[in-house]
């Protein structure tokens, strides 16, 4: 279902982050983020002079490339478009995030190394986008494959990550029930209320 109709209203702006994941033939997985940032009117620019409706003001790419286990073994930073021509200087500090592993403290980490002035605002927001677009690429086909994918996959001795991440993986809710029983924390387990 749609948003509601809105009432009558001038368009401004325009955010547009695209992210995809591929499987490499050397068994390591590229995940790549794209951000445009476009305004509906011209203004003018310090730097770049005028800009004109629907140029981008920035205009953005991030490739983490990761192993199965989700560890970052390289990263690739471009800026082609900024409303300042130092802004793509900041690219070669985002090689800080290779040997992080995208999981649980990682948005941490990542502002660790690249908050304020070590960063790109734009470039270190796509990190987000693009960690998220890992898990959806990798997850699938390593659990198809039959290969613990490190998100989803659990044993007795070892709670899935997933559990608790957001209300559909709630760890009293039906999702965990069924999928990993062990670990359901909901009425009637050992662990819950009613238990």
């Amino acid at each position: 279902m749609p948003l509601s109709p809105p009432v009558d209203r001038e368009d401004i702006h325009t955010r547009r982050i695209e992210c995809r994941g591929y499987r490499r033939a050397d068994g390591l997985w590229d995940i790549e983020g794209h951000i445009t940032d476009v305004k509906a009117y011209a203004f003018d620019n310090a730097d770049r002079g005028r800009i004109d409706p629907g140029v981008p003001l920035h205009d953005m790419w991030l490739r983490l490339t990761v192993d199965d286990a989700f560890q970052i073994r390289a990263v690739e930073a471009v800026t082609d478009a900024s409303p300042y021509s130092v802004c793509g200087a900041i690219t070669s500090n985002f090689q800080r995030l290779v040997g992080l592993t995208i999981g649980p403290g990682f948005t941490r980490r990542v502002k660790e190394r690249l908050g304020g002035a070590e960063g790109c605002t734009h470039l270190v927001d796509l990190v987000g986008p693009v960690a998220t677009t890992a898990f959806q690429t990798l997850n699938p086909i390593l659990a198809r494959e039959g290969r613990n994918a490190p998100l989803t996959s659990g044993s007795p001795a070892r709670r899935p990550r997933i559990i608790d991440s957001c209300h559909a993986y709630a760890s009293d809710g039906e999702i965990v029930r069924a999928r990993w029983p062990e670990y359901y924390t909901g009425s009637g387990s050992k662990e819950g209320p009613a238990g």
